[in-house]
């Protein structure tokens, strides 16, 4: 398992397996114990998923010792607070029945962040959490948190796919050692990416299919990927990443798709949607 070092010293597996939008905990349950038995060490689920316990069972079912195992999970917006942070901590453990999590998340950058980043940081310092980061936050929001907080984040979760590529946020989390990992790197099956011509051509070239390709090229441009699939052979195939190498002129081509479209954090009705949903009284 090819894997990345953080800004705090510890290792993160390159790819993992998603389970956002995976609604159904049977089905759940049965994709990331697949998952796990393909070979996935990384497993990430979060508190709006609403699927922990899914995750949990499937964690306890594989028998895999938990040191090999890396649990991300994600602080919703109702409780980022610097009350609510460690209380929706606690919550999430018990729902994945575990100990401790690996990397733990600010899932949106809304409501009272930086409390909620102090309470983090203490339960980081506790080693209830190996590593804690943000997740959704633009170049503007992670520059102000890093000027304002102790800990760094390790780990920016955001959209990253080849049609979204993030260029100016990569520049941004290099500069300060922050890793980026990139939900939706499927571009959730949108945008035509299954059949645009570019892709279609280098995965030809290579014997792969369209997703290896665009999961391979985030990985080479040193993200951290997190397909998901619900269907046992997808599972495999977005996991058989390995075995082939993108040349230069494959990256720049894939390079070229970029729309550079613009992010739904700055977008008010998108803001407030996501403060409307509520995952507890």
């Amino acid at each position: 398992m090819q894997k990345v070092l953080l800004n705090n010293g510890i290792e993160m597996p390159q790819i993992g397996f998603g389970v956002y939008q995976i609604d159904d905990l049977q089905v759940c349950e049965e994709a990331v114990l697949h998952a796990i038995q393909t070979g996935y060490r990384l497993i990430d689920t979060a508190a709006v998923y609403q699927n922990e316990e899914a995750v949990g069972r499937a964690i306890k079912r594989s028998g895999v010792p938990r040191e090999e195992l890396f649990i991300t999970t994600k602080l919703w917006i109702q409780d980022a607070t610097s009350e609510g942070a460690k209380r929706a901590f606690y919550a999430s453990l018990e729902k994945l029945g575990l100990d401790y999590v690996d990397l733990y998340l600010i899932h949106q950058p809304y409501n009272d962040i930086y409390g909620a980043w102090r309470a983090m940081e203490e339960l980081y310092a506790e080693g209830k959490i190996r590593a804690i980061g943000v997740s959704n936050f633009m170049s503007g929001r992670v520059l102000d948190f890093l000027l304002n907080n102790k800990v760094t984040p390790a780990v920016n979760q955001v959209k990253v796919h080849p049609f979204h590529q993030q260029k100016e946020l990569k520049e941004v989390a290099a500069s300060h050692n922050i890793q980026l990992e990139a939900w939706a790197p499927l571009a959730e099956g949108k945008e035509g990416i299954f059949s645009n011509s570019i892709l279609q051509k280098v995965a030809e070239v290579h014997g792969k299919t369209v997703a290896q390709v665009a999961l391979r090229w985030n990985l080479q441009n040193g993200q951290i990927v997190i397909p998901k699939s619900t269907h046992k052979e997808r599972i495999e195939e977005n996991f058989n990443l390995f075995d082939f190498e993108l040349s230069a002129e494959e990256m720049a081509q894939i390079g070229e798709l970029d729309k550079a479209a613009p992010n739904p954090q700055e977008n008010p009705e998108f803001v407030e949607r996501l403060n409307s949903i509520k995952i507890h009284d």
